[in-house]
């Protein structure tokens, strides 16, 4: 077959299946080009999950008529000054948007100047250009996109359902919405009732702000600031503490120079960052804003945008861990603060009894002869049998305590140690509220945190079985850990083989104390199953520290004495991120009296 040129309109219909997947693609495209137009204001409407109509209006600089006439050509673009693809600093630059759109659906573009007199009107079907009308518009541009695909009917079959399509055009508009504080969106469409954000102020405060109405109320009450700035990259933005997670990792928004995308070494920083504070299950939500020279990063690496590439990838990826890792250890204690909440939701207090529902006759405190003054005998007022009623077992709290504990713990962060419940939870009283311990979740996060401070210094203390352990594992899981020998050794536990099947603990971590040799073996082994080779190293040693730091710590059902509790106390208000443990559960509650009063209808 010879080689031959292939006709414009083809040409266009081919580029147009690069550049416009779905609707929400059309959306991100025209509301992109208001962004680079200098809009204070963008409208959005939809209709039919965006294959009927797309409506986007906005109040930016406009177009004359002859950038109107050349703005639907391929290739046509006012935002590169130069040949320079290295200096991109706008949201569009290939010139392919609209004339991808209008070779699939019918577009229709209305726009004014503020240097003409009056607004200019041109409209594109199936690739087949008008000439541009005088039109009526106030300073800015309205684009609508009808029967989207009418042109190509075989990408419609590929196409969802309309909610879902309107659910994909809503998630591009919040994240351009996110993306830009300063300007104010409107969301409607017949799939849903308008949304509007309104323009934020400029700071931090406003990012939040915005960042607060898209994401919801539960994210701004967890959002942590960080920020971290070198050799020009600056990282900035907003990261929920460890008690708002999700299933998935959809609730992180990362965008670079202010552009949205989907960069998996930045999703990798993230999940490195929050690796001691979140159960393997589950995600953060996060909002981070990378902002460099446009010449350290590549923007033109796909059709969408959605990717780029970094000239200094370590740098970028070390700033994003670094400001997560300093923002999570500086509000160690949120998981705690925000707990409270939940805790106090989950309180039902009992109602009173409606008159008519109590029967007099039932009551516990009923003699059981004659009342005194009466007839009869006098009976005391509580018969033998009926005591049992009162008889509720034994306490399973430690009441052994003064009556007043002493005055300057009342004032330390965690307060002074009152009880312990079920063996398992400390009771806590400061000035202003309680506080409930898990204590078994705070030790591990100590003992985690001790793990990893030692082998920063100068390695864990070892100490030598006076009889080494033997464990008996399947072959499979034996050949695992003796893999890992040498990593398991800097933390202290020396291990090696002793036959088929079996392995000889000779040293374990002094930090420990007794630990049972053989389920700690086990769990190692099932953590080091799921690893893969492009797991860093530092990564690796953590997920060992964590499973021997659980290993370690006090066990729920221990009861621990009143000294014990209180230096346990102590030690959580000197460890870094003692407000959950290595797993990302939280490690204690608080709760402000006010609250509690408020239980009780005292306030």
């Amino acid at each position: 077959m010879p080689v031959r040129q292939l006709p414009e309109q083809l040409v266009n219909r081919i580029a147009a299946g690069e550049v416009v997947e779905r609707p929400a693609s059309v959306v991100k495209e025209l509301v992109e080009n208001a962004i680079d137009a200098g809009a204070s204001r963008i409208d959005v409407f939809t209709d039919g999950g965006g294959r009927r109509r797309i409506g986007i209006t906005d109040d930016g600089s406009g177009m004359t008529a002859t950038d109107l006439e050349l703005a639907v050509e391929r290739h046509a673009t006012s935002k590169l000054d130069n040949e320079d693809l290295l200096q991109i600093r706008t949201l569009g630059f290939r010139g392919e948007a609209l004339p991808s759109i209008g070779a699939v659906a019918r577009l229709s573009i209305t726009t004014r100047h503020a240097s003409e007199p009056h607004a200019w009107s041109l409209s594109v079907e199936g690739g087949v250009k008008a000439r541009p009308m005088p039109a009526a518009l106030g300073q800015g541009t309205r684009v609508e996109v009808n029967d989207l695909f009418y042109a190509t009917p075989a990408r419609l079959k590929f196409l969802k359902t309309d909610r879902t399509e309107a659910e994909a055009i809503r998630e591009v508009v919040r994240r351009l919405a996110m993306a830009r504080p300063d300007i104010a969106f409107t969301l409607a469409g017949e799939e849903r009732a308008p949304v509007t954000w309104a323009a934020a102020l400029p700071g931090a405060a406003g990012r939040l702000t915005r960042l607060g109405d898209v994401l919801g109320a539960e994210f701004r009450s967890h959002a942590i600031e960080v920020r971290a700035e070198r050799d020009g990259v600056l990282v900035e933005g907003f990261a929920a503490s460890p008690a708002l997670t999700r299933a998935n990792a959809l609730g992180q928004y990362l965008f670079v120079n202010n552009r949205p995308v989907r960069d998996k070494l930045i999703l990798g920083a993230v999940r490195a960052a929050y690796a001691d504070y979140l159960p393997r299950d589950r995600h953060p939500v996060v909002a981070l804003f990378v902002t460099l020279d446009a010449r350290e990063v590549d923007a033109n690496v796909h059709p969408a945008k959605t990717e780029v590439r970094f000239r200094n990838a370590g740098l970028v990826r070390a700033l994003i861990v670094h400001a997560l890792k300093e923002g999570l250890a500086r509000e160690g204690r949120r998981t705690a603060a925000n707990g409270a909440s939940a805790a106090i939701a989950s309180f039902r207090p009992q109602l009173a009894p409606r008159p008519g529902n109590w029967d007099w006759r039932r009551s516990p405190s009923l003699p059981t002869g004659p009342l005194p003054g009466f007839a009869g005998a006098a009976t005391p007022a509580f018969a033998e049998p009926d005591q049992a009623v009162f008889d509720v077992g034994a306490p399973t709290a430690d009441v052994r305590f003064e009556a007043q504990p002493p005055p300057d713990l009342l004032d330390r962060p965690l307060g002074a140690a009152r009880t312990q419940i079920h063996e398992t939870y400390i009771v806590s009283q400061t000035r202003d509220g309680l506080i409930v311990v898990d204590q078994h979740a705070a030790h591990e996060r100590i003992v985690y945190e001790k793990l990893k401070g030692s082998l920063a210094r100068n390695g864990v203390q070892r100490q030598i079985l006076l009889i080494p352990e033997i464990v008996e594992l399947d072959e499979a899981t034996v050949e695992r850990l003796l893999a890992r020998d040498r990593e398991l050794a800097s933390f202290g536990l020396a291990i090696e083989s002793f036959g088929p099947g079996a392995v000889a603990v000779r040293e374990t971590p002094s930090l420990l104390g007794k630990i049972d040799a053989s389920a700690l073996l086990r769990d190692l082994a099932e953590h080091m199953d799921e690893w893969d080779e492009a797991l860093p190293l530092e990564r690796k040693l953590m997920h060992v520290a964590a499973t021997m730091a659980c290993h370690g710590s006090v066990r729920a059902g221990r009861r621990l004495r009143p000294e014990e509790m209180n230096a346990l106390l102590r030690e959580m208000e000197e460890t870094p991120n003692s407000g959950q443990c290595n797993h990302g559960r939280p490690t204690y509650v608080e709760l402000k009296l006010s609250d509690i009063e408020r239980l009780f209808g005292r306030k």
